[in-house]
């Protein structure tokens, strides 16, 4: 079936409100995940202040991000940008997590009020502000209760350290039970869950996407392009660590059906990669994507996937080639 083209030209940047919150956000935000160990820092200072100019105003990032730079490199690298100053802190709605282990002791992970209120000073001093804009919650916490977790954001909010609450990686029965538990104790909950979404890994369509369109949570998409797949990257050419035995089998997985999405995204007139983050943005809990440059040329193609507009017929001939979950559970598995 040929599909007419879609693509038309938009050359500011959109802006959209943030779940239920008076947030408003970029539909492209700034994910800094290779700032230490792929993208040394006067680059990654130059994809910031490009990222200004583009009008992204939301930056993420992380406590755990550096690698084997260490924990805490990348949250360094933005905190010395923002401390050029000229209005940079003001621009920017930041955005970090905590969770992840930063250290070898035993409460230097996790979500207990103990580790909650040490990362997050920790994350501000390495930041050089006063506050965090959103601070999500990297994981789910298994052995915390949620009344300890509420407890910890409330008195973060209260000091004015932290201003919104989110999470990442969560399923949709944790969404449900964190925001359930922070309606309980009178408090506003989560604005924002950050989940892996794109064309190959649709399984988020079933629970996570509907439990937060229904609680009014933001949706951040990390992984549009699935390590480079979804922009048909020829995989002889990658090196370090995005080589891995794991994008290996990614392109033995999926790699069958590129020849049919590089052919449908020709016919729509724009790339593999703006396709595979423009169809993400369509869907209606979708706020942002978190683009991942390395270099100020994919800082710059990122914001390319504002120009397509998938209509009806394109985004039929996608479930084709990508078929999803089949809807929301438990349609999806049920009948």
């Amino acid at each position: 079936m040929r599909v007419p083209a879609s693509a038309k030209r938009r050359m500011s940047m959109q802006y959209a409100q943030l779940g239920r919150c008076g947030l408003r956000v970029s539909r492209v935000a700034l994910g800094t995940l290779n700032f230490g160990p792929e993208t040394d820092e006067p680059t990654s200072h130059a994809i910031m202040d490009r990222a200004l100019e583009l009008g992204i105003n939301l930056f993420d990032t992380a406590d755990y991000y550096g690698w084997e730079a260490g924990a805490g490199t990348t949250e360094s690298i933005i905190g010395r940008w923002l401390l050029q100053g000229g209005g940079r802190r003001e621009k920017v709605v930041l955005a970090t997590k905590v969770y992840m282990p930063v250290g070898d002791g035993p409460n230097d992970k996790g979500l207990s009020a103990l580790h909650i209120r040490r990362a997050c000073e920790a994350s501000l001093r390495r930041l050089r502000t006063d506050r965090i804009d959103l601070y999500q919650m990297h994981h789910i916490d298994r052995t915390t209760p949620w009344e300890e977790i509420w407890q910890a954001f409330s008195t973060l909010q209260q000091q004015g350290k932290i201003l919104y609450v989110g999470t990442s990686n969560f399923a949709g029965w944790h969404l449900a039970q964190a925001q359930e538990r922070a309606r309980a104790l009178g408090q506003f909950g989560s604005v924002s869950e950050q989940s892996l979404y794109n064309l190959c890994y649709r399984q988020v369509e079933t629970d996570v996407l509907p439990a937060c369109q229904a609680y009014g949570i933001g949706v951040l998409v990390w992984g549009t392009l699935n390590r480079g797949v979804l922009a048909n990257a020829d995989l002889e050419k990658r090196r370090g660590r995005r080589a891995t035995e794991r994008l290996q089998r990614e392109y033995a997985r999926f790699g069958v059906r590129l020849p049919r999405y590089t052919a449908l995204c020709a016919t729509l007139g724009a790339s593999p990669a703006d396709v595979a983050t423009a169809w993400t943005l369509t869907h209606p809990a979708v706020t942002t994507v978190v683009a991942g440059p390395r270099s100020l040329a994919q800082l710059t193609d990122s914001v390319g996937c504002l120009r397509v507009q998938l209509n009806a017929d394109a985004r039929k001939a996608l479930d084709e080639i990508w078929p999803g979950p089949g809807g929301p559970a438990p349609e999806a598995y049920a009948w």
